[in-house]
């Protein structure tokens, strides 16, 4: 996972819960939520890898 605040695959705070799931899901597919800001990122998903865009931090790409 990205450092930050929140969970980049549910959207949940990442203090006061376990997110084992979450970070075994993330080897095989994108970010959906901003680890900082915790909004909902336009993903695209590419042949060689993937990009996720936030409004107010940017992209995060693989």
């Amino acid at each position: 996972m990205t450092a930050g605040t929140y969970c980049d695959r549910c959207g949940e705070p990442l203090e006061g819960g376990s997110h084992a799931a979450c970070a075994a899901a993330r080897e095989l597919e994108p970010p959906r939520f901003c680890p900082q800001c915790r909004r909902r990122m336009k993903v695209q998903v590419l042949p060689a890898g993937w990009s996720a865009a936030c409004v107010e931090h940017g992209v995060l790409s693989r």
